[in-house]
């Protein structure tokens, strides 16, 4: 069923809800707004450290399938991301399908690789120590799968990669949330994101 709600600029730290989805815009500092469409969201942003603009179900199952089309112009460090958290053990993890002009995690922690929705992704682990999360300042693991060939449209099966990581030791708790996201790290940009989630 289409969305009817329209269309809503958040340019201040907010989490709220639009068009059945839980949507969160977060920035350190810099300049950047996240709009809510009734077919995903837009973020632009500017000089920024860090900003997060993400939207999708809380806390959202594993068997969730992200069919999503980006205008994915990053100007610097950037991700093109299904993202969320998981809580016991506290987990931040990505499934990366396209990046700015580095390829995170930088290729430590490689723990194998995943084929799935057409491509393979490699697989990393790395640690985050005494960094801010949704617990706030934690240290905590962060999972990763990094697609091999960058895509700014297509399908993501999330419990491939939840599997796979599963299988090779890595694991979750329980899911705070699964969420299309685009992060800007010390960069400018722009996107506009078309998504569903089911």
């Amino acid at each position: 069923m289409a969305c009817t709600e329209g269309d809503a600029k958040i340019c201040d730290n907010k989490t709220g809800q639009h068009c059945g989805y839980t949507y969160e815009y977060w920035k350190d500092n810099g300049s950047g707004c996240l709009v809510n469409t009734n077919e995903g969201f837009s973020v632009d942003w500017s000089n920024i450290n860090n900003l997060l603009g993400r939207k999708g179900i809380r806390p959202g199952t594993k068997d969730l399938v992200v069919t999503y089309d980006a205008d994915y112009q990053p100007n610097g460090n950037s991700y093109l991301t299904i993202y969320g958290w998981t809580k016991n053990p506290l987990v931040e993890y990505y499934i990366v399908d396209s990046w700015g002009n580095w390829r995170p995690p930088g290729g430590e922690g490689k723990m194998g690789t995943v084929n799935s929705d057409g491509g393979t992704y490699d697989i990393y682990r790395t640690q985050r120590v005494n960094q801010p999360s949704i617990e706030g300042n934690k240290t905590f693991y962060q999972f990763w799968s990094v697609r091999t060939q960058k895509r700014t449209s297509g399908t993501i099966t999330v419990a491939n990669h939840f599997d796979a990581w599963q299988k090779a030791g890595m694991s979750m708790g329980s899911l705070y949330e699964v969420s299309m996201t685009v992060e800007g790290y010390q960069s400018s940009g722009k996107a506009n994101v078309k998504f569903s989630m089911e």
